[in-house]
């Protein structure tokens, strides 16, 4: 049997880990940015939004909770969510701190920003026709 490694972070590190974790699902953004929209909805009015299964958001809801991203109220029989700001505010926090330490040269910013292609004309597109390997490419001039 391997030993496993325990490291010892901060409490704001663990935090943060945690956080990016539970938004490491597409689905996930999207609730939180529903509810960044328009705080205080039901599961109901989520799935309205998002064509997803009840079961399959409520399971999203439930990592969100994990992760304290969300708040949950009960208004009778229904369960209202709402975003935890203390949570996000830390993320943002990190985030600004982060990306203000980066460095990145005039140069590399046009390679970061922008992606460029060589274009080789229209031939590059029939240059792999694998449907049809017996014909033969017609150079375009």
């Amino acid at each position: 049997m391997g030993i496993t490694k325990q490291l010892n972070f901060d409490i704001e590190t663990k935090a943060i880990g945690k956080i990016c974790k539970a938004l490491g699902h597409p689905v996930r953004i999207q609730i939180m940015t529903l509810l960044w929209k328009r705080d205080n909805r039901t599961c109901g009015e989520i799935v309205e939004l998002i064509p997803l299964a009840q079961s399959t958001i409520s399971k999203h809801l439930l990592e969100l909770k994990k992760a304290n991203l969300v708040n949950i109220k009960t208004e009778g029989k229904k369960i209202i969510y709402s975003i935890e700001v203390g949570n996000i505010q830390i993320l943002s926090k990190y985030f600004s701190s982060y990306l203000s330490t980066i460095e990145i040269s005039e140069q590399d910013k046009s390679t970061v920003l922008t992606t460029k292609r060589k274009s080789r004309g229209r031939i590059h597109l029939k240059q792999y026709n694998y449907q049809f390997p017996h014909k033969k490419l017609k150079e375009v001039i």
